[in-house]
């Protein structure tokens, strides 16, 4: 009996550390809110609740990552999950290299290093345009697409992400592209349709312009358009003559979270592998000079 009972217990063991495995967790800052929820990282559906924190009036990075800190002990994040930050500006190596709806305070911040000081968790951090394209790769409406895949969000600006054979390339700003001398943002965000009140046959000329850049410079295979704006695909893509595939994002608000936390999965599984290669290296090393 006691046999059974430990099996039992020892199996129980091993399912719970295998759904651990399976869970990755992310944070979306954003202007108005942080939201943060864990992350099935095999179907990339929401593993717990989302739970949102208004961003204070004094978003200092101090008290950002106060909030990260309250989202993950709310939600009972395990030990060891895998964390990933979605952030509202350029990231390079962790280090914040613009900011614009946050406090300016953010600029030159190692938005890692700050969250391993302040919390004692080791995160990986991403710009929020390559979070939600990476997202939309792994487990949208991308999901399998092997080509060069161009992910814009459409909203107060034009957010972009590049990502070849399932690879991010992190790092492209594209929605400031300059077309016919101006910033590409400036005349085909999805908030320059509602100020100026076009038509959606109005803002779909200006997405042909800004798209077909896009495509012959660099010929992508896939473009995903993402934002609030996606829900109403069918008003404008269909307007859109592009070569590539033009496809509406599906995951919405909920990209930042799920790319964020799938991205810091793969980050996690590299820095393990690194070292385990070391600690192997060290110890044939040992074993020689014995």
């Amino acid at each position: 009996m006691w046999y059974n009972v430990l099996n039992f217990g020892m199996l129980k063991g091993f399912i719970m550390a295998e759904n651990i495995r399976n869970i990755g967790f992310g944070v979306d800052i954003g202007g108005s809110g942080v939201k943060g929820a864990l992350v099935n990282l095999k179907t990339g559906e929401l593993a717990s609740r989302r739970l949102r924190i208004p961003t204070p009036e004094n978003s200092t990075p101090t008290a950002i990552v106060e909030i990260i800190g309250k989202i993950v002990s709310e939600l009972e994040v395990p030990e060891g999950t895998p964390i990933g930050v979605s952030f509202p500006g350029p990231i390079k190596n962790g280090i914040v290299t613009y900011i614009a709806n946050l406090d300016k305070t953010w600029l030159n911040t190692n938005i890692n290093n700050l969250i391993k000081d302040s919390l004692g968790l080791e995160a990986s951090v991403i710009n929020d345009a390559d979070a939600a394209g990476y997202g939309e790769v792994q487990f949208g409406n991308a999901r399998g697409e092997q080509g060069l895949v161009f992910a814009s969000t459409q909203g107060t600006g034009i957010g972009t992400a590049f990502i070849y054979k399932g690879v991010l390339i992190p790092g492209c700003e594209l929605g400031h592209i300059e077309i016919n001398g101006k910033d590409a943002e400036t005349r085909a965000a999805a908030s320059v349709k509602n100020r100026e009140n076009l038509t959606w046959e109005e803002w779909a000329t200006r997405l042909q312009v800004y798209y077909a850049t896009i495509e012959h410079l660099f010929s992508p295979d896939v473009i995903i358009i993402g934002g609030g704006v996606s829900e109403k695909a069918d008003k404008f893509i269909p307007l859109l003559n592009l070569k590539a595939k033009v496809i509406p994002a599906a995951l919405r608000n909920q990209a930042g979270i799920v790319g964020a936390a799938h991205y810091a999965a793969v980050e996690q599984k590299e820095r393990n592998s690194l070292k385990h290669k070391i600690s192997e290296a060290f110890s044939v090393k040992s074993e020689n000079a014995l």
